[in-house]
């Protein structure tokens, strides 16, 4: 059974152990529905416990059941059977209480929750609204501002946040099940309180409502379930129950279908598998408890901050002393500036400080489970730091090289014990980016792979495992990027033109404000090294720029022009001068924002289909999930793989084939057109 009844005395306890997280599938949705039901003609029964199995509440709705017809009894159909019980239901919560989940507890008369516990109504994340009351009811509990952050964000709220917004009625710090039982007996003895289907929605204040969608609008930007969300909260605020209840149950099946909601699935579902890849079923990773940093820049400083804030004690080593000053410096800066912005206490920011241990001496390492190197991006430097590495360290300690570009087969060669080394490509800032490339080498022990994937879990991003090529996914494809965007440069298109319109598609920055946030120095050293290996390298503007010191916003011009301290990026005169000589013998063309982001798009998916075929990447939704948390491609597009299998596979071939009829793109690849020809990667 996925939903059993026992008693104690009065109270009937419904417990639901429907493994891996308590989902509402049809199935269970009937037998809580049957449940409420039987107990309702018990006269035995004077109030329901309603407790979960395994590690979580009903943590929301079957989400494998979107894309199909939806069965009865429909979820807004058992909230509101609960809700209007003879016998009143109290939600014992532990775990997360979740989308339907939290419904579901909203529809029962009272919550509990132990205090590790959390509830929220997360559907916007997933493009689409409640859609078994939450918009309606939740403003009929907590106030109707705490009401509209929770649902327009997704943002659940920990138990004692919950309790103190009025959602749960009592924190149980022991036994759940025992303490509920307990408060359902306490409350027989006193009035209850009104379902909250018969509740009023205290007015907020005026003004609030006009406040809101601005505030939505702008934290959304081109989403659309947040301002739908509002829209939803609105009615719930100034309409009957059962008038909001419906306009939100409408605006829920008219989003369930949409495209931004099958993007945003798509996502979920991708990040849920990313951190459990099934190659690694079955293989144990090896203990992490503790870990060092090699280097103290701007990146070793991201990660020793990303490991700490897992709790790991960290070593940070570097090569003197003053450059150990350095680095305690920027992690220390890293902290403070976390606490000043309310992310963390300054206790926490101190207690983050005094686990790590600051040394020159590699003798240190003797004991750790983990060594990050965050060297400077030179083959010869990071060997040496392996070598120093591989003779001071257990033999079973994982040894990791953050590199953006070099091949991490090289990197390890001659190192002993080569099967604990891998590459674990961190983004910068490493302490606040998601996205982290996993890395193995032929020699890299399976156990060694997984501990990288557990490490990512620990660190809360988002691991892919990449094979070695040069980028390997996400800098692989931003080199097609790039090159892209010049050859749009020579045939007619202006920096500004190109970056508002990948604006416009949805990324936070164009290639060009973005090369010269980072710098165009450090894509030139790496085209340096491609050509010294007898590799090709495409970006005449940019060696141009780079050969007279135009860096970006660090020397105060690249592709922009910049006044001091002001980053507002100006057109350049001296960089239309070069674009234009640069330009001779090219096609010139009028190019729409449209036709710039396909010129751009496509021959990334071109790019990103060769990654698939050569084993760089293992499946499409990596190269997503890379370029979402790596390279800000917008989250509800689902990713350009994913995007261009909705917007058609045919088409895209087409449109390459015509960019490269032009000298604008390379042709489609073989593994792209097989997949145009079945409809899918």
């Amino acid at each position: 059974m996925t939903a059993s009844i026992e008693h104690r005395g009065e109270i009937a306890i419904v417990t639901v152990d429907h493994p891996p997280v308590n989902a509402l599938s049809q199935a269970l949705r009937r037998q809580l529905y049957e449940a409420a039901e039987r107990l309702d003609a018990d006269p035995s029964v004077k109030a329901v416990v309603l407790v979960c199995a395994g590690r979580t509440f009903i943590a929301g709705a079957d989400v494998g059941e979107f894309d199909k017809p939806p069965r009865p009894p429909h979820l807004p159909d058992l909230v509101a059977r609960i809700e209007r019980a003879e016998k009143p239901w109290v939600a014992a919560i532990h775990g997360s209480a979740l989308g339907g989940g939290f419904e579901v507890a909203l529809g029962c008369r009272f919550r509990v929750a132990v205090p590790s516990a959390s509830v929220g109504l997360p559907e916007v994340r997933l493009g689409i609204v409640p859609g078994a009351g939450g918009t309606v009811r939740l403003p009929r509990l907590a106030d109707v501002e705490t009401a509209v952050d929770m649902v327009t964000t997704g943002s659940p709220l920990r138990a004692r946040e919950a309790q103190e917004a009025g959602l749960i009625d009592a924190v149980i710090e022991g036994d759940l099940v025992a303490g509920a039982v307990d408060f359902a007996r306490a409350a027989l003895g006193r009035p209850l309180p009104p379902a909250l289907g018969d509740r009023p929605v205290a007015p907020p204040a005026e003004g609030f409502w006009e406040a809101a969608e601005k505030t939505v609008a702008a934290r959304a930007k081109r989403e659309v379930a947040p301002l739908k969300a509002l829209a939803c909260m609105r009615r719930a605020a100034e309409a009957d129950f059962e008038t909001a209840t419906a306009f939100e149950r409408e605006t829920f099946l008219a989003l369930r279908g949409s495209a931004q909601a099958a993007a945003l699935r798509h996502v979920f579902f991708a990040e849920r598998a990313a951190t459990r890849p099934p190659e690694l079923a079955g293989v144990a990773p090896r203990p992490i408890k503790s870990a060092a940093v090699i280097g103290g820049g701007t990146m070793g400083a991201g990660i020793a901050a990303a490991l700490r804030d897992a709790g790991l004690p960290l070593i940070l080593v570097e090569r003197d002393d003053l450059s150990l000053e350095r680095g305690l410096a920027r992690l220390r800066a890293i902290f403070d500036g976390a606490a000043k912005r309310g992310r963390i206490s300054i206790d926490a920011a101190v207690d983050r400080m005094a686990g790590v241990t600051a040394t020159t001496d590699y003798a240190a390492l003797a004991d750790v489970d983990l060594v990050v190197e965050a060297v400077f991006e030179d083959l010869e430097v990071k060997r040496e730091v392996f070598r120093r590495l591989a003779a001071a360290c257990r033999r079973d300690a994982v040894l990791a090289t953050n590199t953006s570009y070099l091949d991490p087969e090289r990197i390890a060669e001659g190192i002993g014990h080569p099967e604990r080394f891998l590459g674990l490509h961190f983004f910068s800032p490493a302490h606040v980016m998601r996205l982290m490339e996993i890395v193995p080498t032929t020699a890299t022990a399976p156990e060694v792979l997984a501990t990288g994937f557990v490490l990512a879990r620990m660190l809360n991003k988002v691991p892919v495992r990449a094979g070695i090529s040069d980028g390997f996914i996400g800098n692989r494809i931003l080199k097609v990027t790039r090159a892209q965007a010049e050859r749009l440069l020579l045939t007619g298109a202006t920096p500004a033109a190109v970056d508002a319109a990948l604006r416009g598609f949805g990324l936070p920055m164009g290639p060009f404000e973005v090369q010269d946030l980072g710098g165009l120095d450090i894509a030139a050293l790496q085209r340096r090294a491609a050509r010294a290996r007898g590799e090709t390298a495409f970006a005449p503007i940019a060696d141009r720029l780079s050969a007279i010191g135009r860096f970006g916003q660090k020397s105060g011009g690249g592709w922009y022009d910049y006044q001091p301290g002001d980053r507002t990026p100006r057109p350049s005169e001296t960089v239309a001068a070069i674009i234009a000589e640069e330009a001779k013998g090219w096609p010139r063309r009028a190019w729409g924002e449209a036709a710039m982001v396909d010129c751009i798009l496509w021959p990334m998916v071109n790019e990103a289909a060769r990654i698939v075929a050569d084993g760089t990447a293992l499946r499409a939704s990596d190269i997503d999930l890379v370029k979402i948390h790596g390279y800000g491609f917008p989250r509800w597009r689902g990713g350009p793989m994913h995007y261009a299998e909705a917007y058609g596979l045919d088409k895209v071939a087409d449109r390459l084939q015509a960019f490269a009829n032009e000298g604008l793109a390379d042709p489609p690849c073989d593994f792209l057109l097989r997949a145009a020809a079945r409809g899918r990667f």
